[in-house]
């Protein structure tokens, strides 16, 4: 792996470890919140955005992957990015159980809450407090309802996340094997070069052994021609 290629790794990857730790702290203070709704609802709105910068980080870290030199150091980025999108997931989970159980501690406060307060109160009152808990109960469903959009828009998110990251190790496969298939055709054409290179020696040595034939049968003749009686 290159230097610079190297440093952009490291700061990506220390880039999504911040915003892992700052998505478990809000989904504790999820956990810990005491209402009321609107207080939920703004820890929400901070999860999805650290959320939405956290998959940002994800996916520069996927390309930084597909973008080395060499075959080794695409497989231990790709080990690291899918490690941290094994995280994300995690955290998603833990996310839910926190909302869930956070609206259901407030909504049980806040009935308990109006439950002593209408008995002191006229019927006026308990009127009043009736459409306010009818208002609560229809804010509380439209909550759970945006919550429910939001974590599908997650779930989907990392459902395409996922499948580019299983095209990419497709892609790895295929260059490998592509890879091995070059190696057998190196492999064969040297064997076929060395091959050559020794019927040329060969071939090189006949010739040389049929020209020395030829030019002692030469000799052999002139002299025969020449002193025939030597």
């Amino acid at each position: 792996m290159s230097s610079l290629a190297d440093v952009n790794v490291h700061i990506c990857g220390k880039e999504i470890i911040k915003y892992d730790l700052e998505i478990k702290a809000l989904v504790q203070d999820i956990r810990d919140c005491p209402g009321p709704h609107s207080l939920l609802s703004e820890l929400n709105s901070r999860v999805k955005g650290t959320f939405n910068k956290l998959r940002l980080r994800m996916q520069h870290l996927e390309q930084l992957a597909r973008e080395q030199d060499r075959e080794s150091d695409r497989l231990v980025v790709q080990a690291e990015a899918e490690n941290h999108r094994r995280q994300m997931l995690s955290n998603q989970t833990a996310w839910r159980k926190a909302n869930l159980a956070c609206k259901q501690a407030i909504d049980n406060m806040e009935k308990d809450e109006l439950l002593h307060t209408g008995e002191d109160q006229s019927p006026r009152q308990r009127k009043a407090t009736k459409e306010s808990l009818v208002e609560t109960s229809s804010n509380i469903t439209e909550s759970l309802m945006s919550i429910s959009r939001m974590m599908a828009e997650q779930v989907k998110q990392s459902e395409d996340a996922i499948g580019l990251l299983a095209t990419s190790s497709r892609t790895v496969q295929e260059t490998n094997e592509e890879f091995k298939s070059m190696t057998g055709t190196i492999h064969l054409g040297r064997k076929l070069i060395l091959k050559y290179n020794r019927r040329e020696l060969t071939d090189k040595l006949f010739i040389f052994l049929a020209l020395a034939l030829f030019f002692a049968t030469v000799l052999y003749i002139l002299k025969k021609r020449l002193f025939p009686f030597i």
